[in-house]
């Protein structure tokens, strides 16, 4: 099996993994409100991967974590968190995963505008072309969506400053003590969230916490395998694998939550995925010329 086969794997077995996740992140949204949840998921992975710095004896405390590129991107997280989980508490499973699709489409703007990255004509067609297909997801002045499925459109602002934030990083903040630091911020911002939402604490009873438990197992097998898969291989084609998230999602919600996600919903999908993967393939174009 060659790296980029490898990696392009274990990309398809993340975004398995973090759909399930989000699945049930979307069962829970029946028993907690949608803060909650937030500070009970960041609660679980701190815990988690607290014991395992703890096991490989690589120490809890960093300077890492009071650097100004580190506070933002964590702002970043914790926002996108708020946002994201939101809307999969609220909205249908499908246009919600749809949506996030267009984070790359994003990031790629935030680079051209604030990092300087080159964007020619036609990666800026794609873009243009791809947050299209979000507004025909949406579709703006008409009764079609659930208005809660514009918190996704906050979701994906929060992930793609957040990747954003993360470019250029040095060394010693490793991908590990940066989601550290990213779940302990959770529990403050979902727990100051439940605060001014005034919503009730609903202790979890066994079914919910054995929910919560998958939720936080399955979340951190997700960030492992994709760990795994960018650390060898063409990063383009590996990247390319994102999208397999949707339709890992798009099965879940029709299978386990019964939706029906309608014409519009499916060619705004694929309108987004199709430019992501245009602008992604345009990216390591570029690249290679370079």
């Amino acid at each position: 099996m060659t790296p980029t086969l490898r990696s392009a794997g274990l990309m398809t077995l993340s975004m398995g993994l973090f759909a399930i996740e989000d699945a049930l992140i979307k069962s829970l949204g029946g028993v907690f409100p949608a803060a909650q949840i937030v500070w009970m998921l960041g609660l679980g992975g701190t815990l988690a991967f607290s014991a395992w710095f703890v096991a490989t004896g690589a120490g809890l405390r960093s300077p890492v974590y009071l650097r100004p590129r580190v506070l933002v991107r964590t702002g970043f997280e914790m926002a996108g968190a708020l946002f994201f989980v939101s809307a999969l508490v609220l909205a249908p499973l499908a246009v919600v995963s749809a949506i996030v699709q267009a984070t790359p489409l994003l990031v790629a703007i935030g680079g051209a505008l604030f990092l300087g990255a080159p964007v020619g004509p036609r990666r800026w067609a794609a873009i243009a072309v791809g947050f299209a297909g979000v507004l025909i997801i949406l579709r703006p002045g008409t009764d079609a969506v659930d208005a809660s499925a514009w918190l996704a459109v906050g979701g994906i602002i929060g992930l793609a400053g957040r990747d954003l934030a993360t470019r250029n990083m040095p060394p010693d903040a490793t991908g590990a003590r940066l989601t550290l630091h990213a779940f302990a911020a959770l529990i403050v911002g979902g727990a100051v969230m439940q605060a001014i939402q005034g919503a009730p604490l609903v202790v979890p009873d066994a079914g919910g916490a054995a929910v919560l438990l998958l939720a936080i197992a399955f979340g951190t097998a997700a960030y492992l395998a994709i760990v795994g898969a960018t650390r060898t291989g063409d990063i383009a084609i590996t990247a390319s694998f994102r999208y397999t998230r949707m339709l890992f999602a798009l099965i879940i919600a029709v299978v386990i939550f019964g939706e029906r996600p309608d014409l519009w919903t499916l060619v705004g999908a694929g309108i987004i995925v199709a430019s992501g993967c245009y602008t992604l393939w345009r990216e390591a174009r570029a690249a290679s010329l370079g």
